[in-house]
């Protein structure tokens, strides 16, 4: 009996000083399926269109290994998918972050020239470090067929205008082909705790990505968090201000509001330093050690290649 004691006094003990550790949990975020309700432009510029972005937000609240993501979006009906030549994924802070707010009319609307308002979009630029391009060969990616076909009620392609031209009310229906594409990053996109927005494009030889939206807000099995936001998109004239697709430029009574279809999945790291400060760099190889045992063991925990990678990364994170 005292021995069965004991052994469960060591259990006890060693999950009390695990807890207090910190000790990380796996990293999953979606939006859901797509609803059905729109089709968004995000793609490269090509000889018909100009760039055009579409992004959506999430949640961190933890730093986090971001390690792979998934989209979904509909091409043309009959479009090999030999013909997704390119996919690039960038990241975005929350106006006002990496943004010029000067050009703006100030607080509370934040209106420029071009937009009603900034507030609540993202940033003017993207978070350079995070950005992955598969051309660059720091994303891997993989599609697939979803459905035979798949139906839109509305579409943004074209009409992304500056204010006061914004609202366009979509330019209707759409039907093609809904593919899944899976990403992986080379190396993960190592984020702290804030809220961001994820911005993809792809490129389709011989056709428009529409980026499908998911259910807003999020429902289960997505998952809904406090202070989601709505949709936002921009064309290269736009820039560096976004449009709300709903509010802007669908618009109604009342105005529809969207999420777009994406998930994401890494590794949480609770103990890592705070970018910019002086101890970051050791506070965040000391957490990462602790919870895999090792620096080593993290590498292939957290999605890295290499301790050299990982090392670089967390210089990187820490702003050194």
């Amino acid at each position: 009996m005292r021995v069965r004691l004991s052994l469960v006094a060591v259990a006890v003990t060693i999950a009390v000083f695990l807890a207090t550790l910190g000790w990380a949990d796996p990293f999953s975020f979606s939006t859901g399926s797509p609803d059905g309700r729109l089709g968004a432009l995000s793609q490269p510029p090509n000889l018909a269109r100009l760039e055009t972005e579409t992004a959506d937000d999430f949640l961190l609240t933890e730093t986090t290994s971001i390690t792979t993501a998934t989209i979904v979006g509909l091409v043309p009906t009959g479009t090999s998918l030999a013909n997704i030549s390119n996919v690039e994924v960038e990241i975005y802070h929350i106006f006002p972050k990496d943004s010029d707010v000067g050009r703006t009319s100030g607080p509370p609307i934040f209106s420029t020239t071009g937009v009603p308002t900034r507030v609540n979009s993202p940033g003017d630029v993207e978070i350079d470090t995070a950005t992955r391009d598969s051309t660059l060969g720091s994303l891997i990616f993989h599609a697939s067929l979803l459905s035979p076909s798949f139906s839109v009620l509305n579409t943004v392609v074209a009409g992304i205008n500056k204010a006061p031209l914004n609202v366009t009310h979509g330019e209707g229906p759409a039907s093609g082909e809904p593919v899944q594409i899976t990403i992986t990053f080379n190396p993960p996109i190592l984020l702290p705790a804030d809220h961001y927005f994820f911005r993809p494009e792809v490129l389709v030889t011989g056709g428009n990505f529409l980026y499908l939206s998911a259910p807003r807000p999020i429902v289960p099995p997505g998952t809904p968090f406090v202070g989601e936001l709505q949709a936002w998109i921009r064309n290269s004239a736009l820039k560096p201000d976004w449009l709300r697709i709903g509010t802007d430029i669908i618009d109604g009574n009342p105005a529809p509001t969207f999420n777009m279809t994406f998930s994401l999945k890494g590794e949480t790291i609770p103990g890592a330093g705070t970018p910019g400060e002086a101890n970051c760099h050791g506070q965040s190889v000391s957490a990462v050690a602790r919870q895999f045992g090792g620096v080593a063991a993290a590498v292939s925990g957290l999605g890295f290649s290499s301790v050299k990678e990982l090392q670089n990364a967390l210089k990187i994170f820490c702003r050194e």
